[in-house]
């Protein structure tokens, strides 16, 4: 018998809020340390991303990461790039093949919620909590060379900060992804489930994964210059006075 995606998504989240307000009831004299309230152009979430290089290192503690695998599942804009992709899957008829017209394009829409809530559940929560890595992205920052950067974050697929502060193989990360990956294979139409497929979804997300630390890692100084070209505007003229 095959799943639904929104039982997935379902399922995950009541796995994740149970835990996430046992843990905020248990008493913890340590103070936790933030996680990111940023937002890309104001609108993506950047919550994964420690922005400042000089910060001195606390690692998320467990419910820290639960809490950050809720909060991004939960977020609107998760809400809407699974519509849109689901729109674009459906425009062009890709995978999952679940065919066209509306009822389709609804499974497509639950099935992507299914695929990010439960890589986020399995990188954020789980893999992270069990292997001690810490799920955010720590930029380099503007102290290095553009092409260091470039590498730096592109190498980040691969390699995570573990909690106890080294550095060490992402298995959070690219376990958690092809987890997500081999579970959405309960809900996906059976021709869309082929290992050539899922060999293709494996690549299309780490090349996701690696484009999506780019930006997090430019875009402080993307915003720098827009602000700093900002103030430099010079102040509108006055309109002369009539008398």
């Amino acid at each position: 018998m095959r799943i639904s995606a929104d039982c997935v998504r379902a399922a995950s989240l009541c796995i994740a809020l149970p835990l996430l307000l046992h843990s905020q009831a248990t008493p913890d004299a340590t103070p936790s340390p933030a996680i990111s309230n940023d937002r890309i152009l104001g609108i993506i979430p950047n919550f994964q991303t420690v922005s400042d290089p000089k910060t001195i290192y606390k690692p998320l503690r467990m419910r820290d990461k639960w809490e950050l695998f809720v909060k991004e599942s939960v977020d609107p804009y998760a809400f809407l790039s699974a519509a849109a992709g689901a729109g674009i899957s459906q425009w062009h008829n890709e995978d999952p093949k679940y065919g066209v017209g509306f009822q389709p394009y609804l499974q497509r829409f639950g099935a992507a919620q299914a695929d990010l809530t439960s890589q986020n559940l399995f990188q954020d929560a789980v893999l992270a909590s069990l292997f001690r890595e810490d799920p955010r992205y720590f930029r380099k920052g503007p102290g290095n060379t553009v092409l260091y950067r470039v590498g730096y974050a592109v190498s980040r697929v691969f390699v995570t900060r573990r909690d106890s502060g080294k550095d060490g193989f992402n298995f959070s990360g690219v376990l958690g992804m092809e987890m997500g990956i081999a579970l959405s294979n309960a809900y996906y139409p059976p021709k869309s489930v082929t290992g050539g497929e899922n060999a293709y979804r494996t690549f299309t997300s780490l090349a996701a994964s690696a484009l999506g630390n780019l930006l997090p890692e430019f875009w402080p100084d993307i915003r720098e210059k827009l602000n700093r070209h900002k103030r430099e505007q010079p102040d509108p003229a006055p309109a002369n006075e009539t008398h």
